[in-house]
């Protein structure tokens, strides 16, 4: 063997000579999609901070408050706190005392939930660990003392091994006078990026291993400014979760819904039809707002039929549910929204196997009863039924059957339902008495040997 190949074959046993990720969109949208997250299908989001301590109206608001001229929001000023009083003020009161991290990741655990993402740092810039690159703007400085984000990370990891751990950080702060320089400057000038954004991102990742980089905060400056390009192709080469992290599409104007490991494109996205990428519907249990608000009342929140309705349009569209609670400023996950989240998992319990690990069939929702949705795993077909047929019979239009098709009910003890005659290409269903049936919201039926319509 000639030096040359020698060298080649020892540089290959280094690693040296591995395909690595350029830092261009073309290159990093090449990687393949880390399998744990199209497999996870439910996560949970987490908005918490200094928000949380007014908790009236939406977390947006709280954090560029002194720009707004909403009349609501000032009267609420002006009744509830001194003259002259400052966002940073809040801070102080951001004080986490009922804070459990373990409690929250047994909630979590039990909410079937798969993946975890909290909320490092939002657009004010407050960071939820004790960053080096946010003096005296962050929760071990200031309010709490404590590295909120570390104790979730350790409970997580050493309680529920099932969820994998992952931070939402925002690029941007509203406020920061390097940023506001910049932007001054028609982003000729990144001193922000240089010397907040990208080290706050850099150290987040080497601290706390996160598995999901759910960036926002991005949209006023372009891809360029933020360096992102840069930072995703170390972080899928070189770093600690270079094999299993995944990263969404907000890295700059322009960019979502068209380069990332998975696309959210906007808030509480949801298409209802099959999608070309690997997606995820960012939504809320609180109708009103992403933090935790004081004033919402019984009817802002999803109802559980709500929540598996969303879970079972987005699954079945080839996307994941990231469902979002708003802890209260003293650490406490309000208890509707821990009903919630313990609802679905009751039902998942029931009925995970219509929903993890599956992929989309060839319809998305059937073709003859609305509130019908489907998923697919090897040979089987699930179809998960929003809505208690009437009378007990289910009329399914996006089915064939074939000499060997079955059908059970999952949470139904019984081996097979009864399959009526096909009529103008339709299959009838007979459902059992609802009272045998452990699943109490939706309902979901396996099939085998049939074909799509």
């Amino acid at each position: 063997m000639s030096r040359l190949l020698y060298l080649l074959a020892f540089l290959t046993l280094l690693g040296v000579g591995r395909s690595e990720y350029e830092a261009t969109w073309a290159s990093l949208d090449t990687r393949p999609l880390p399998a744990w997250y199209d497999g996870a299908k439910v996560g949970i989001f987490i908005h918490w901070g200094v928000f949380s301590v007014p908790s009236f109206g939406s977390e947006w608001f709280w954090e560029n408050w002194q720009g707004s001229h909403i009349k609501s929001y000032v009267d609420f000023m002006e009744k509830n706190y001194r003259p002259n009083f400052t966002y940073p003020d809040f801070a102080p009161l951001f004080t986490a005392e009922f804070y459990n991290p373990e409690q929250w990741a047994s909630v979590f655990n039990a909410s079937g939930a798969r993946y975890v993402v909290l909320t490092s740092k939002h657009h004010e810039g407050f960071t939820n660990w004790p960053s080096r690159y946010s003096w005296n703007w962050n929760s071990m400085d200031v309010g709490p003392k404590r590295d909120l984000l570390g104790d979730l990370a350790k409970a997580i990891r050493s309680t529920t091994p099932d969820i994998h751990f992952g931070l939402y950080h925002s690029m941007f702060e509203w406020f920061h006078p390097l940023y506001l320089d910049d932007k001054a400057n028609k982003y000729a000038t990144n001193n922000f990026v240089v010397s907040k954004t990208m080290p706050e991102l850099y150290e987040l990742v080497n601290t706390y291993h996160p598995e999901v980089i759910w960036s926002d905060g991005d949209w006023e400056a372009p891809d360029w400014y933020w360096n992102s390009t840069v930072f995703l192709a170390w972080l899928f080469n070189d770093s600690p979760v270079k094999d299993t992290v995944v990263a969404n599409d907000r890295w700059g104007s322009g960019i979502p819904c068209h380069h990332g490991s998975y696309y959210t494109c906007s808030d509480r996205y949801n298409p209802g039809v099959l999608q070309p990428h690997k997606w995820e519907n960012c939504m809320t249990l609180d109708k009103g707002s992403w933090g935790y608000r004081r004033e919402a009342v019984l009817s802002d929140y999803l109802t559980i039929h709500d929540l598996i309705t969303t879970l079972a349009e987005t699954i079945s569209c080839g996307g994941n549910l990231l469902i979002n609670v708003g802890p209260t400023h003293d650490g406490r996950i309000p208890a509707i929204m821990e009903e919630r989240l313990r609802q679905l998992g009751s039902w998942l319990d029931i009925n995970g196997e219509a929903v993890y690990d599956t992929t989309p069939w060839q319809h998305q929702n059937d073709t003859v009863t609305p509130g019908v949705w489907y998923t697919s795993k090897d040979d089987l077909v699930y179809t998960i039924v929003l809505n208690w047929p009437e009378n007990d019979e289910l009329v399914l239009g996006a089915l064939v059957p074939t000499a060997s098709t079955n059908v059970t009910m999952l949470g139904y003890p019984k081996d097979a339902l009864q399959m009526g005659s096909v009529r103008a290409s339709n299959i009838t269903v007979s459902f059992p008495p609802m009272s045998d049936v452990s699943s109490q919201w939706a309902w979901v039926l396996v099939w085998s040997g049939v074909t799509p319509a």
